[in-house]
């Protein structure tokens, strides 16, 4: 404290030159500015509270136990025989009856899993996470009275995309519920409190910080989880994280545990994705959301390098859907996406949600880089279709030598190029309308290894420009080089799935 005040109320020279009245001065100063500077944190900061108590009064009544059963069936386990044995004997009769039922309990059994939720709405609307009520027989919602009121629940829609779900009950009176909150507004070492029903004991209170906001845990493409150290644990799924005004800024649905209880880090959606979601659930059942028709992938240090920008930022158009939006947007390969909607796309993974959002059939400005060079088009948002989208599996790897006819090593990535022949398209399986250069070989601990590149991948394009032959591909890798460039950017084609991939230039 004495150097915060040391710095905060420097003394000028001399001052203390002016004998004891001067000095008196001077500590006199001092203690006002003290005074001052802890009079104006006291009045910024909130403390902690002296108790949860009458918050947490308000707000149990309005989150509820989901209980789910589901009948599991077993397997038969063939060549089970009962044991021969003389006729009449007292075990015949005894190992007959203990293999039926032995039998009976396999082939169909059911299982109970217990999760939590919340009443958004009087009239019996419920969230809670999917995969808590995911493929279940049965749902049952138990409130907060001492278990003594059991509804039966329907489900009214789910998304798997962000894992929640909206059921419905009906009470025949008002249930208390609790409403959404901001959590955009939402500050790293705020206060939260989760209630839910951890391990089946019913309505459990905790409370915590957010630790972090915008976690990504790779369980979906529109991930955005607030972190909390308030303990969460099994059972605590789909459960609410309220602020200190009482309100739900996020859906408890994930815990980072190597010993599968609470460690302190805990994942909540944040209420500004799931109140949309909830809201098209309860209006059509289902999710509408936008669709642009591209496939994007991240802007690396290296990427952004070889495009000329400072900083890597936007996202990175890999392929465009054929007569999609961004296709008729005139958006391309190659470009990058920095703001959508009048909204900055900071990395990859903010484009999808923000796109998502957008209401469908509005016409919305596109601001990409090309070439270096800042444009913006006008795109039209699609609907996305629910249906999944199986992948094209990646081609076979056989083990008959590339043809050894016009091959032609470059030396600067790595690896050796032949132009595509119908030997080599029927040999790594490349498709008809393919076009560019096959790679055959690889340079073992050359750059094109290091960037996980393999025999029968197809090079489309190399720093944004067309290329048909290996040559062509050595001659961009000379300019480049002479340029000082580090890297390459290559398109890469690989059983029907394009991405771009910078490749470091002059390692053997």
């Amino acid at each position: 404290m004495n150097e915060v005040i040391g710095r905060s109320t420097p003394v000028r020279a001399g001052v203390g030159q002016q004998g004891r009245g001067g000095s008196a001065w001077v500590w006199l100063v001092r203690a006002v500015a003290v005074s001052a500077m802890l009079w104006s944190y006291g009045a910024q900061a909130k403390g902690a509270p002296d108790s949860f108590a009458d918050l947490v009064e308000k707000l149990v009544p309005a989150v509820v136990n989901v209980s789910t059963t589901q009948t599991v069936k077993g397997q038969e386990q063939p060549g089970v025989e009962v044991p021969q044995f003389p006729p009449g004997s007292p075990f015949e009769e005894f190992f007959k009856e203990f293999f039926d039922r032995q039998q009976r309990e396999q082939r169909a059994r059911k299982v109970t899993s217990l999760g939590s939720g919340f009443i958004v709405d009087p009239a019996g609307y419920i969230v809670t996470n999917n995969h808590v009520i995911a493929d279940a027989d049965e749902i049952t919602v138990i409130l907060e009275d001492n278990g003594s009121t059991n509804l039966k629940a329907k489900v009214v829609g789910r998304d798997t995309k962000t894992d929640l779900a909206l059921l419905k009950v009906e009470a025949g009176h008002p249930l208390p519920s609790v409403k959404f909150g901001d959590s955009d507004k939402a500050r790293v070492g705020d206060w939260v409190v989760a209630i839910g029903n951890p391990f089946g004991l019913g309505g459990t209170v905790t409370a915590g910080i957010v630790s972090a906001r915008a976690r990504e845990l790779n369980s979906g493409p529109y991930d955005d989880y607030l972190q909390t150290d308030a303990a969460i644990n099994k059972g605590n799924s789909g459960g609410p994280m309220f602020n200190m005004a009482g309100e739900v800024i996020g859906v408890n649905s994930a815990i980072y545990s190597p010993t599968g209880g609470s460690v302190g880090i805990g994942f909540a959606i944040p209420s500004s994705l799931a109140k949309p979601v909830v809201d098209q659930l309860r209006t059509f059942g289902r999710t509408k959301r936008g669709w642009l028709g591209v496939r994007i992938q991240t802007v690396t240090d290296e990427i952004a390098e070889t495009m000329g920008l400072p900083k890597p930022v936007g996202a990175l158009v890999a392929s465009v859907n054929a007569g999609g939006p961004a296709d008729q947007a005139g958006i391309q390969a190659g470009d990058i996406i920095v703001k959508f909607d009048s909204k900055d796309v900071l990395d990859m993974r903010h484009l999808p949600r923000i796109v998502a959002e957008t209401e469908i059939g509005k016409s919305v400005p596109v601001e990409i880089i090309r070439k270096g060079a800042r444009r913006t088009v006008s795109a039209k948002v699609g609907e996305l279709e629910e249906k999944e989208q199986v992948a094209s599996a990646p081609a076979k790897e056989k083990e008959k030598p590339a043809a050894p006819a016009k091959e032609q090593k470059v030396e600067g990535l790595g690896l050796s190029l032949a132009p595509i022949s119908a030997a080599l398209r029927e040999q790594f399986e490349i498709g008809s309308e393919v076009k560019g250069v096959v790679v055959t070989k690889i340079a073992e601990g050359g750059a094109a290894a290091e960037k996980g590149l393999k025999p029968g991948d197809v090079i489309v394009e190399v720093n944004q420009e067309e290329v048909s032959s290996p040559s062509q591909v050595a001659s961009l890798v000379d300019k480049a080089q002479q340029s000082g460039r580090r890297s390459v950017l290559l398109l890469i084609e690989r059983g029907g799935d394009i991405r771009f991939e910078a490749v470091r230039v002059g390692k053997k």
